[in-house]
């Protein structure tokens, strides 16, 4: 599923082509793209229509248009193959096109959601005092975040009786990182994944979210990580930073620090990646 750069990439790109635009008219192609709106696909298309979208928000791996001039937005699920298009009003339909969105202007383009395995879809929100989607108030900031609470981070991180990727994953704790990035940060900063938290020192903390933070940015510079056609910006095009990956999707291959092979191990149905050599697993408890 996309992560934090992922979906950060689509925001920037709806910022630059959708924002300020006002809604013309919604057309759902099919219902499971609107099924988390509980009042249906009628009801959603006539309460969006002649709305205008604002400046679109990202919280960790969510994304949301905010409505101008009322406490309303469209949350974005993009689930495991969700995309959001910018498309010419004239451009062929998508196979798997699920929503669109005409707006009243003149700039001939429309937003497209395309979602070929329908585990994503659109629906709308009332927004929380904060700004937020009430559906999405308990996620976190994440490391991204001018607000995000380092300290408070780093005395949850301690507290939690779990691993250092559950807790990496633990998006009420720190949110936007999923599997792969966790596997690179862990990499980068040498722990097993089945480290405990509790372990964990200040200065080691410190150095985790460090490396969570350079990953995402260096994957945010070339547009995300894209292993198929699914991942793609509100142009159509792919990210590459696949291709920088030091751990995730490398077994077999050499460790780019010692050399030594990458392990695929089955992990909370997932895979971990990771190095023998240099991410040795904690010893059992006696």
């Amino acid at each position: 599923m996309p992560e934090l750069p992922e979906v950060e990439v689509v925001r920037r790109g709806l910022e630059r082509w959708v924002a300020g635009r006002t809604v013309d008219a919604v057309e759902v192609l099919h219902p499971r793209a609107v099924r988390r709106h509980p009042a249906g696909a009628v009801d959603f298309a006539a309460r969006l229509a002649g709305r205008t979208i604002g400046v679109p928000q990202r919280r960790g791996k969510y994304l949301w248009l905010p409505l101008e001039g009322r406490d309303l937005s469209v949350l974005g699920h993009l689930g495991m193959s969700g995309q959001l298009l910018v498309q010419p009003e004239d451009a062929p339909d998508e196979k798997h096109l699920r929503i669109r969105l005409r707006f009243k202007d003149d700039a001939g383009t429309e937003l497209r959601f395309i979602d070929q395995r329908t585990f994503g879809g659109l629906s709308l929100h009332d927004t929380s005092a904060d700004g937020l989607p009430d559906v999405i108030a308990h996620i976190a900031r994440d490391p991204l975040d001018p607000l995000f609470d380092e300290d408070a981070y780093h005395r949850a991180l301690r507290a939690k009786r779990t691993t250092v990727k559950r807790a990496l994953l633990d998006q009420s704790l720190i949110s936007g990182v999923g599997n792969i990035y966790a596997d690179e940060a862990l990499w980068r900063s040498r722990l097993h994944y089945e480290r405990p938290t509790s372990a964990l020192t200040r200065p080691r903390s410190t150095e985790l979210l460090g490396h969570v933070r350079d990953v995402m940015n260096a994957a945010l510079a070339v547009g995300g990580t894209s292993f198929d056609s699914l991942y793609v910006n509100v142009n159509g095009e792919s990210g590459y930073f696949d291709r920088s990956l030091d751990a995730y999707g490398r077994e077999d291959e050499p460790c780019r620090r010692c050399g030594a092979a990458i392990r695929r191990r089955p992990w909370m149905n997932r895979s971990s990646y990771f190095c023998p050599r240099c991410q040795r697993p904690p010893r059992l408890a006696s």
